[in-house]
C-alpha cells in the first residue's frame, strides 16, 4: 500500500502582498499601476515615517508651559515687526532707505534670532553651568572695548554701542544674557549658605556688580537699572531675605542718584519730567520736554478703537525714536486704548508663562535663571510703558520683543531659549 506525500500548500497571495524575492535581490518599492506612488509598507515610506517621527521629536515639549512661552513670544515678535513696519518708514524713508528699510533690518534679526531660540532650547542644563563664566568675562570684554577704547559709540549721552566696521551692537545687551545664566548658576552653588552675606553678596555685586558698572561707565543708566534689578530679583527669587538687601538697595539707590545728578543730559530729562521749562519754545529743556509731550499727544490722539494701523501722525518726524523707545504710544495712536491693552496683556501673560515654569523648576539654577529672565523682560517693559505714559523720566530702554533693534531682539530671543530649555529638561534636571 502506498502513501501518498502530504502536500506543501503555497501561502495564499493577497492583493498588498509582495512576491517573494530570492536571496542576495533587493526589492525595490512597489508603486501603483494607477498613480505611480509608492505603496504603504516600502522602504520609501518607512523613511517618511522616521523623518516625521524625527520631527516631532525635535519639537517635542515635555509640558504645556513650553507651548504657552513660545506662543506668546512668537506673538509678540509678529506683533512688533508690524509695528515697526508702521513706526520706522518715514525715517526709513527720510534716511534714503525705502520705506521697507527699517522693517527689512528687523526681520533679518528676527529670523535668525528665532531659530537660534529653538535651538538654544534644545540645550542640557549642563551646557548652561560650562558657558557662565566663559560668557560672563567674553560680554564684560566686549564693553570694555565700548568704554576704553574708539570703537565705542555715543548716542544721546550714552557710550553703549559698539562699532565692527558697518556693523553694531550693543555689549550691554550680551551682559543681561551672561548674567542671567551666571546668577543661575553660582546662586545654585551657594543654595545652602543662604544667610551668610559673605557667600551670597559678595560674589553677586562683586562680579555682577563689576559688570553693571562697566555699562555705568558708559552713561546707559536706563540699562544699568534694569541691570541691577536682575541682581535683586535673583537674590529676592532664591530666598534670600530682605533685610540682608536693604542696604545693597540704598547703595544703589545713592550711586544712581549720583549718577543722575552729575550729567547735564540726564538732568534735563529729570527736569522735563518734573515739568520745568517745558512750556518755553526755546533752549534746551524745552527740547527735551518735546518727545514725551508729542507721546502723550500720541496716545490721546489714538483715542479707544486708534486712528488705524500705518496712520498715525506722530510717526512723521513729530516723534523722536518712534520705532523703538516710544512704540507703545504708536500703539497706542494706530491701535487705541485696545491695542495697548492687548500688549499689556501679552506682557501678563508671559510673566505668567515664566512663573509656571519656576514653580516646576526641579533645580535652583532652572529657578533662579527663569526668574531672573522674568525680571529682565517684564520689568523692562512696565519701565518702558511707564515712560510713554510719563511715570518715569525719559530712561532710553526699549520695549522687548516689539521695539526695533537687532541685538537687544537677538538677546532677547536667546534668553527666552534658555528658559524653554528648562521646560524640555524639566524632568531629566537633577534636584540639587
Amino acid at each position: 500500500m502506498t502513501t501518498t506525500p502530504p502536500r506543501i500548500r503555497a501561502p495564499k497571495q493577497h492583493p498588498g502582498d509582495t512576491k517573494p524575492v530570492p536571496p542576495g535581490q533587493s526589492q525595490a518599492p512597489r508603486r501603483s499601476a494607477a498613480s505611480g506612488t509608492t505603496a504603504p509598507g516600502s522602504p520609501a515610506v518607512s523613511a517618511a515615517a522616521s523623518v516625521r517621527i524625527h520631527l516631532g521629536r525635535l519639537f517635542r515639549a515635555e509640558t504645556g508651559n513650553y507651548f504657552l512661552l513660545l506662543g506668546t513670544t512668537l506673538f509678540l515678535v509678529v506683533f512688533g515687526l508690524v509695528m515697526v513696519l508702521s513706526s520706522s518708514a518715514v525715517d526709513s524713508y527720510l534716511e534714503n532707505a525705502g520705506f521697507f528699510g527699517g522693517i527689512l533690518r528687523q526681520g533679518v534679526f528676527a529670523l535668525v534670532g528665532i531659530p537660534l531660540m529653538l535651538v538654544v532650547s534644545r540645550l542640557p542644563l549642563a551646557f548652561w553651568r560650562r558657558v557662565a563664566w566663559p560668557a560672563l568675562i567674553t560680554s564684560c570684554l566686549l564693553q570694555c572695548l565700548v568704554v576704553f577704547t574708539p570703537l565705542g559709540v555715543e548716542v544721546a549721552g550714552n557710550r553703549n554701542w559698539l562699532s565692527l566696521g558697518g556693523f553694531q551692537l550693543q555689549p550691554s545687551e550680551l551682559i543681561k544674557v551672561a548674567l542671567v545664566i551666571w546668577l543661575g548658576m553660582i546662586l545654585s552653588l551657594k543654595q545652602d549658605r543662604l544667610d551668610d552675606w559673605r557667600h551670597m553678596l559678595i560674589p553677586v555685586f562683586g562680579v555682577g556688580g563689576g559688570a553693571v558698572f562697566l555699562v555705568l561707565i558708559g552713561g546707559d543708566l536706563g540699562t544699568v537699572m534694569i541691570m541691577a534689578g536682575i541682581l535683586f530679583g535673583a537674590l529676592f527669587f532664591v530666598g534670600v531675605r530682605l533685610r540682608m538687601l536693604g542696604i545693597p538697595l540704598l547703595a544703589g539707590a545713592a550711586v544712581a542718584a549720583v549718577v543722575a545728578l552729575s550729567s547735564p543730559n540726564r538732568m534735563t530729562r529729570i527736569l522735563s519730567f518734573l515739568g520745568t521749562g517745558c512750556d518755553e519754545q526755546t533752549g534746551a529743556i524745552s527740547a527735551a520736554c518735546w518727545q514725551p509731550l508729542h507721546g502723550t499727544w500720541a496716545l490721546a490722539n489714538g483715542g479707544v478703537f486708534g486712528v488705524g494701523l500705518g496712520n498715525s501722525t506722530a510717526k512723521w518726524s513729530w516723534l523722536p525714536a518712534a520705532d523703538n523707545d516710544y512704540i507703545f504710544a504708536i500703539i497706542g495712536e494706530e491701535l487705541g486704548l485696545v491695542g495697548a491693552i492687548v500688549v499689556l496683556g501679552m506682557f501678563i501673560l508671559l510673566a505668567f508663562a515664566f512663573i509656571r515654569i519656576m514653580r516646576s523648576a526641579l533645580n535652583v539654577h532652572a529657578r533662579v535663571t527663569t526668574a531672573a529672565v522674568m525680571v529682565w523682560i517684564i520689568g523692562q517693559a512696565l519701565v518702558n510703558i511707564g515712560v510713554v505714559l510719563g511715570v518715569f523720566p525719559v530712561l532710553g530702554v526699549p520695549l522687548p520683543l516689539i521695539s526695533a533693534g537687532g541685538t537687544a531682539l537677538m538677546t532677547t530671543l536667546i534668553a527666552i531659549g534658555v528658559v524653554l530649555s528648562f521646560t524640555r529638561n524639566v524632568h531629566e534636571v537633577e534636584k540639587k
